[in-house]
């Protein structure tokens, strides 16, 4: 493979999505070839599962079936849309991947963490990514810009007690301590504009992407 895989991880509310926006329109101005998808979702059947697991009617989904329906879906989103465009050399912004799972599923349900690797290692057929921006930011700030920003009610992850959200940001910044050499920890409560500099200056170091 000779593309780029990057990925946008965080809690709730802290503008990963935004971020990858704004990464994905500087990359076009600099006239780079990319592909810019989402998780879960970006395949028909990929967003189809995203139907499932993010229903609030859907309140009785064990444990397991939301660990293997993520799975699923990013085992289809990797096999349609990701790894060929890294095999077309193309660069691939991702608004989340596996760390999401861990994060949610394994540190959020206290699901055992090396399960769910295992499965999405089979699920991604070990495809990872090569630098992981991983945008942090309190609990309270997080969800307070969800509720603000979103007009519908809150899908069934939101939904969660503030417990679980805590936890789940506590996984996010325990995988981050793992894997320091991916991972680029950012303080979310920065505005936009000094969130997205940090970024891009990130990505002109390690990768030599772009001029200003």
């Amino acid at each position: 493979m000779s593309g780029l895989f990057i990925t946008f991880e965080g809690p709730d509310g802290a503008g990963k999505t935004t971020q990858l926006n704004r990464v994905a329109e500087w990359l076009e101005q600099q006239g780079f070839a990319f592909v810019r998808t989402r998780e879960p979702g970006g395949t028909k059947i990929s967003d189809s599962i995203r139907t499932l697991l993010l229903n609030p009617e859907n309140s009785e989904m064990a444990n397991e079936t939301e660990v293997l329906l993520y799975a699923a879906s990013r085992a289809q989103l990797v096999s349609e849309v990701i790894l060929p465009a890294l095999e077309d050399g193309k660069i691939v912004l991702c608004d989340r991947y596996v760390d999401a799972s861990l994060a949610y599923q394994g540190y959020g349900l206290a699901y055992p963490v090396q399960q769910i690797a295992a499965i999405n290692r089979f699920a991604t057929t070990g495809v990872q990514p090569d630098r992981t921006y991983l945008l942090d930011i309190p609990v309270e700030i997080g969800l307070r810009r969800v509720f603000q920003k979103r007009g519908s009610a809150p899908d069934r992850i939101e939904r969660k007690d503030i417990t679980y959200h805590k936890s789940v940001r506590k996984g996010f910044l325990t995988l981050a301590k793992k894997e320091p050499e991916r991972f680029c920890l950012i303080d979310a409560r920065q505005g936009e504009d000094a969130v997205f500099s940090v970024i891009q200056s990130d990505l002109k170091r390690h990768f030599s992407l772009g001029g200003n």
